[in-house]
């Protein structure tokens, strides 16, 4: 299967954590096709198809947020000094094309190094603080009039398609959690719907930590089961490390986790709707946090029964995420085979 359009959109739409908007109105204009879409005071986004009837109602969420730059100061020579927002890796950040995301728009620059690109030290240890943005200004004065201190910045670049329906790109986390949420969201509608609501949740503030999106949805959406969807690193890369938490591999699935503090019950109904549906699927166990808007989900309001999808991607935090498109399809197939299941399924004690 080819990119769709729509993903791609989402894709190569700047929005990193704090700078969100214009990714998230992506995702709404997507919504209003078939859905009623809302947003709320933080900047996350809903999508709601209504039930046929008065069952339970699904959340599917994913952050609309990618990790990215903020720029935090502007030194007389026109260069921006910037710090990460989300978890970097610096050393895949040198002699990157960015774009600053400013008020009059989005403007491209390149990432330079301090000291020079070709000649680091052996024992040296590269730091987001040994880098800057030049974004072509003529002095300090000039980037200031285009620039201003806190405008965040992303990776530029487009999708490569590969061969086998895989595709390497930035911000796949977790662009593509919404992409699958909505996705999924808009199959139930046109299918006639499922006896309870399905919200498709788009959060803001992820990558930073706070699950501020997750958290305040939570209580705006009120649903009885919640899934989130996100990436978790492949394992089918050389050094990868079974043993820790299970094989994950690309073209294998969705991967369905289990184990605190998820929901003992959607995982069983996860996994038995994949066998039904005839979904390869493999499974990752958590001992713990899961580093998702499920450790938000599952404590709001009086706890909410929550499950995590997660893709298997390669490389993540990186301009260059990899994935299978093989693996997305499944998974957005599964949530709706779900979301057909729930009215009929019990989530307690």
């Amino acid at each position: 299967m080819p990119l769709p359009d729509f993903l791609r959109e989402l894709l190569t739409t700047p929005g990193p954590s704090g700078h969100e908007a214009e990714a998230a109105a992506a995702f709404r204009r997507a919504g209003e096709a078939f859905g009623e879409v809302s947003s709320d005071a933080l900047g996350s986004s809903l999508v709601r198809v209504k039930g046929t009837g008065e069952g339970p109602t699904l959340a599917l969420v994913g952050h609309i947020d990618e990790i990215g730059l903020a720029v935090t100061h502007i030194d007389d020579k026109g260069f921006l000094f910037f710090r990460g927002l989300g978890g970097w890796l610096p050393e895949v950040l040198p002699a990157q094309r960015v774009e600053v995301i400013t008020r009059d728009g989005r403007l491209p620059g390149v990432i330079g190094k301090k000291r020079g690109p070709f000649k680091k030290d052996k024992d040296e240890k590269l730091e987001l603080k040994d880098l800057f943005v030049d974004i072509g200004a003529r002095d300090g004065d000039d980037a200031r009039s285009r620039v201003r201190v806190g405008d965040g910045a992303v990776l530029a670049g487009e999708p490569v398609e590969l061969p086998n329906e895989r595709v390497a790109s930035r911000s796949f986390d977790n662009r593509i959690g919404c992409y699958v949420a909505l996705e999924a969201a808009r199959r139930v509608s046109e299918a006639g719907g499922v006896p309870g609501d399905v919200v498709a949740v788009a959060a803001v503030g992820e990558e930073v930590g706070d699950f501020a999106g997750s958290r305040t949805t939570a209580y705006a959406v009120r649903p009885d089961v919640a899934i989130a969807i996100d990436v978790t690193n492949a394992k089918d890369v050389p050094g990868a490390e079974l043993e820790e938490s299970g094989d994950n591999p690309l073209a294998g699935g969705p991967v369905l986790s289990r184990g605190a503090p998820l929901s003992a019950a959607v995982f069983d109904l996860l996994y038995e709707t994949a066998e039904q549906q005839q979904i390869a699927c493999t499974v990752e166990v958590v001992r713990g946090r899961t580093h998702t808007d499920a450790d938000a989900y599952h404590l709001s309001r009086a706890g909410i029964p929550t499950g995590l999808v997660s893709i298997p991607t390669r490389y993540i935090h990186t301009p260059t995420e990899l994935l299978s498109l093989e693996d997305v399809e499944n998974a957005v197939k599964l949530l709706v085979a779900f979301a057909g299941r729930i009215a009929s399924a019990s989530f307690g004690a």
